[in-house]
């Protein structure tokens, strides 16, 4: 959880912001949903993946929260440390609220935690409405599918914390974020978000809206997501 406006404002990095047309800084619309921010600094590149529905996605989830793919390329001599709790994401539409990328084991431990805790409750409400057993038990096994499902992801595609260098110049995965604040509503026609990553003495910022345009919608080639 985090209260509106939580910035680091004792931070001396320099900071590195993506802007629409300046060099190091590319957008693409990709046929695989997704949206493609590009920021090239020095040795250092930064792509942000976000999925034209993801807004649509994370409310049809179990546990409210919100995902993008990022990937990192070092080039230079020495060594660059990413960490997943170096990155932020401001939800600018709703009181400027900020949200550390949630750690991959322990977002996955507080999803078995609150699925077994729904399995339980609605043990309960069958045996006070028996008549509901079949409608409660469908409605629990999709959520005890989903659990299994998003612990795999979690487990084989999340970006780990990792020192990239010349053996090991590029990591990639998927970072969540919590959308889970008395703070944050119901999302609105289009959202604006500022992406956060602090890497050594820099932080970079992606500023996005989802979507781009307003009503824009990707094709997707069949069979990806």
């Amino acid at each position: 959880w985090a209260a509106p406006g939580g910035k680091d404002k004792k931070s001396s990095a320099s900071t590195i912001r993506w802007a629409e047309g300046k060099p190091g800084c590319t957008f693409t619309r990709d046929e695989d949903g997704k949206y493609r921010y590009g920021l090239q600094s020095d040795d250092v590149g930064i792509t942000l993946a976000m999925d034209s529905q993801e807004l649509q996605r994370s409310r049809r989830h179990f546990g409210r929260f919100i995902g993008a793919v990022l990937t990192f390329r070092y080039t230079g001599p020495n060594q660059l440390d990413v960490r997943n709790d170096h990155i932020k994401l401001e939800f600018m539409s709703h009181s400027h609220v900020v949200q550390k990328a949630l750690d991959p084991d322990d977002f996955s431990a507080q999803y078995q935690y609150d699925v077994d805790a729904l399995v339980h409750e609605k043990e309960r409400e069958i045996k006070k409405h028996p008549e509901k057993k079949q409608e409660i038990e469908t409605t629990l096994q999709a959520y005890q599918k989903e659990l299994l499902d998003m612990q795999e992801f979690l487990r084989t595609r999340s970006l780990r914390s990792v020192r990239l260098d010349r053996a090991t110049p590029e990591t990639k995965g998927w970072v969540f974020f919590s959308t889970n604040s008395k703070w944050i509503g119901d999302w609105k026609k289009r959202e604006d978000f500022v992406l956060r990553i602090s890497l050594s003495s820099r932080v970079f910022e992606f500023p996005f809206i989802l979507p781009p345009v307003e009503g824009d919608l990707i094709l997707r080639r069949r069979g990806e997501n």
